[in-house]
């Protein structure tokens, strides 16, 4: 059995898979969003040379590129590390044929280097070359710059593919990722140690130098080795799990949230859910990425004025964690939801026990957002009247939302590049989310001051908190006419 054999079965899998067709609108989306950015990076490819020159005005624009090279290399593998699925291979049917344990090694190796996403930055790299190198360095130097960074990219995928495979996607294992590039770079910052200069050195060897690709061609070789003998030593799924077992860790303790009753009882199974899925780790791991979104715009100068658009990142930064959570705060339950109805639960405890989750995962994105503090009183203001209107408003809202989200989402699939459960429902219920405090606030500042607009909405969300009795009563109404539709579509999801 040969690889491109290995290769259509794989695909055959896809295209037969249950949720294939019935996402055709999201994929549609996702590939309209795909050429949009795909367009974006034929701009700035082409006019790549003119930014580096004003980047560095002494350089040449090939030096300076060769020179950030290394920046390039190592956000990329922090960006992967998020976002890059393993590839993954149902192993136990094709053991009991006569096929070599060296091909299907290699099918899982090399799978991952055939994904269209990895040369998504070519449309920045191929105009760049042929426009400006080819002319000025000459055609060979610039098929070279193309063929270095295709091997960077084969590199960098193999290197991620190993570090997941061998320490996990734990929080240890983020903290020491991020604590190594963020040592870098300060080491970087004082001046101990240039990252340009040794990429500048090393990148103007490899594409100036006739011979200078055989140093990431022996990268690419000796990571793939690296790779080949990790699955060779843990080719059958039993390794694995022995592993799984012993490193496996219970955060939650029963007897921290049991004690609570039914709903801390609930509170604790949905928690144990969360970190132990894949689906639901990546999907946290992947948020709190964003919790430094607000460095963009909190430290450039430009935004200091533009009360609309730093009131937006404040409402996004203190209910992060709400809003990638909220809408399928019930989809995650779809797979036992039949279990939960036939329990002796009352409704009330299980709405309640959603709120009290989603309540905490916004207390938990305000806390870690308060070092944004340090930016001035004006920028506090609006992340406590953001906090506010999130606790008090939007909670209700994104549970409101996933009472009337009917689809199933199998929480032991992937956990990155997974876009079940989602449609355009999940996109336009983010837009009243953010319109109307938005809304609020622009026409405050235009007609009135800035400041009503602020106590507007600290008085809406201050209001609903003190309600809060009468909301999550009007909630259980509705999940009670609502959760006998909802247990049927996810039994013919299954099916």
């Amino acid at each position: 059995m040969t690889f491109v054999t290995l290769l259509i079965h794989d695909w055959k899998k896809g295209i037969r898979a249950h949720g294939f067709y019935k996402n055709i609108a999201v994929n549609l989306f996702l590939a309209l969003f795909v050429i949009y950015f795909a367009a974006i990076m034929l701009f700035i490819g082409f006019s790549l040379d003119l930014l580096l020159i004003k980047l560095h005005p002494k350089l040449s624009p090939l030096e300076s590129f060769n020179g950030s090279l290394l920046y390039l290399i190592l956000s990329s593998l922090l960006f992967r590390f998020f976002l890059q699925p393993l590839s993954s291979f149902n192993l136990s049917p094709y053991q009991l044929l006569p096929i070599k344990r060296k091909s299907i090694i290699n099918f899982l190796l090399i799978k991952p280097l055939l994904s269209v996403a990895n040369y998504f930055s070519l449309f920045v790299i191929i105009p760049f070359s042929v426009q400006y190198v080819s002319q000025f360095n000459g055609t060979i130097t610039s098929i070279r710059l193309i063929l270095c960074y295709i091997f960077i990219i084969w590199f960098n995928s193999l290197t991620i593919n190993y570090i997941k495979r061998k320490i996990g996607t734990n929080l240890f294992s983020i903290l020491f990722l991020i604590g190594l590039l963020g040592g870098l770079a300060a080491l970087d910052e004082f001046g101990l140690f240039s990252l340009f200069d040794t990429s500048l050195y090393l990148f103007n060897i490899i594409i100036g130098h006739p011979y200078g690709l055989t140093i990431p061609i022996i990268a690419v070789i000796s990571i793939y080795i690296i790779n080949q003998l990790f699955f060779w030593r843990n080719y059958y799924t039993e390794k694995f799990h022995s592993k799984e077992y012993k490193k496996r860790i219970y955060i939650f303790s029963p007897s921290l949230l049991d004690r609570f009753g039914t709903i801390g009882e609930l509170i604790n199974l949905e928690l144990k859910l969360i970190f132990r899925h894949k689906r639901t780790k990546s999907l946290l791991i992947l948020t709190s990425v964003f919790l430094f979104y607000g460095l963009v715009f909190y430290t450039n100068e430009i935004y200091t004025h533009n009360h609309i658009l730093l009131f937006f990142v404040a409402l996004f930064e203190t209910g992060l964690f709400l809003f990638t959570c909220g809408q399928w705060i019930i989809s995650w339950d779809s797979s036992f939801f039949d279990r939960i109805m036939t329990a002796n639960i009352k409704t009330e405890d299980y709405i309640k026990s959603n709120y009290y989750l989603l309540l905490g995962f916004n207390i938990i994105s305000f806390i870690l957002t308060t070092p944004y503090f340090y930016f001035g009183s004006s920028i506090m203001l609006q992340h406590l009247v953001a906090f506010i209107y999130n606790t008090g408003a939007n909670i209700y809202f994104l549970i409101f939302l996933a009472i009337y989200n009917a689809r199933k989402i199998e929480m032991d699939k992937k956990g990155t590049i997974n876009y079940q459960g989602t449609s355009f429902k999940g996109f336009l219920i983010m837009i009243p989310m953010m319109i109307i405090p938005l809304l609020v606030i622009w026409l405050s500042s235009i007609y009135i001051t800035l400041e009503f607009g602020m106590w507007t909405l600290t008085f809406f969300g201050a209001t609903c908190a003190l309600f809060h009795k009468q909301i999550i009563k009007a909630l259980v109404h509705l999940f009670n006419n609502q959760k006998h539709l909802l247990s049927e579509a996810f039994r013919e999801s299954e099916n």
